[in-house]
């Protein structure tokens, strides 16, 4: 009989009001030290960032803290949801994490999120920086229009099946096909309407290019990685944020696609760990 190895990752239930709503969100989390909070894509869960949570290297380091929006992964949606149409704000967005990090006593984190998440981080920085260490913004753009249309929950489409084979292709070609069909798994699994109600803010109610431009990183530090095959975040919307934020850091990650974390971590990790440092650094 061969020896259990359990991961070091703990998950929890949390419940907390939001939006003057009782909610019950899932959270885990590994590791000690300066809290990093990530922030996962638009659509899926916080197990893309499982191998992050297990890389020893950065939670001798860091509390590494993940958690599921609402309606998304484990975390439940709120009471009688089936009455409302989902639709994610940037308004809500910020409450959801900022709630999260004051719930857990998280001092100053940083703050790392992909896709919409690097969107979102971008927008804490512009109106919590006082309140964070920095932000790690993966696939991060400023403005991003055109993304929504009606087939992203429609009664003749298989929506988590769309979903996955879209979100698919904006992996890198060389990233390795499982870790490619692990993270069509996880969009696979959204709910009816998650990804489309996600999209509505990171497509419709998403415009940072003004509040970006008010972020000092001499208080809050921002470190920008982009993949240079991501065709939904592109390495020059990625640059135009670099532009507008004097002493912000940016990295055009080479071979990597949209989901770095999952897609394609042991690449990944060696554009992240010197952010980390950096991070890291008073």
């Amino acid at each position: 009989m061969s020896e259990a190895l359990f991961e070091a990752i703990v998950g929890r239930y949390l419940r907390l009001d939001l939006l003057g709503k009782p909610h019950r969100l899932y959270v885990e989390e590994a590791g000690q030290g300066i809290p990093l909070l990530c922030l996962h894509t638009a659509g899926a869960d916080s197990r893309q960032y499982r191998h992050l949570m297990t890389d020893e290297a950065i939670t001798k380091h860091f509390r590494v803290v993940a958690f599921d929006l609402p309606y998304h992964g484990r975390s439940n949606p709120p009471d009688r949801w089936w009455l409302e149409k989902y639709r994610l704000t940037t308004k809500a967005y910020l409450d959801f994490i900022r709630a999260v990090w004051q719930a857990l006593a998280l001092d100053r984190p940083v703050v790392v999120g992909c896709s919409m998440g690097g969107a979102i981080v971008l927008k804490l920085a512009a109106d919590y920086q006082h309140e964070l260490r920095g932000i790690i913004g993966v696939e991060s753009s400023a403005f991003a229009p055109g993304r929504y249309n009606d087939y992203l929950h429609h009664p003749a489409i298989h929506g988590s099946e769309l979903v996955a084979s879209y979100t698919f292709g904006l992996c890198a070609p060389n990233s390795p096909e499982t870790s490619r069909r692990e993270n069509w798994w996880y969009y696979s699994q959204s709910g009816p309407g998650v990804y489309a109600g996600d999209v509505h803010y990171y497509s419709n109610d998403w415009d940072g290019r003004e509040d970006i431009k008010t972020i000092d990183t001499s208080v809050c530090k921002v470190s920008l990685l982009t993949g240079e095959y991501d065709y939904s975040c592109t390495p020059d919307m990625t640059r135009a944020v670099a532009a507008a934020i004097l002493g912000s850091r940016l990295v055009i990650m080479n071979r990597m696609g949209h989901f770095p974390m999952v897609e394609n971590y042991p690449l990944f990790r060696e554009f992240l760990l010197p952010e980390l440092d950096f991070m890291a650094t008073t």
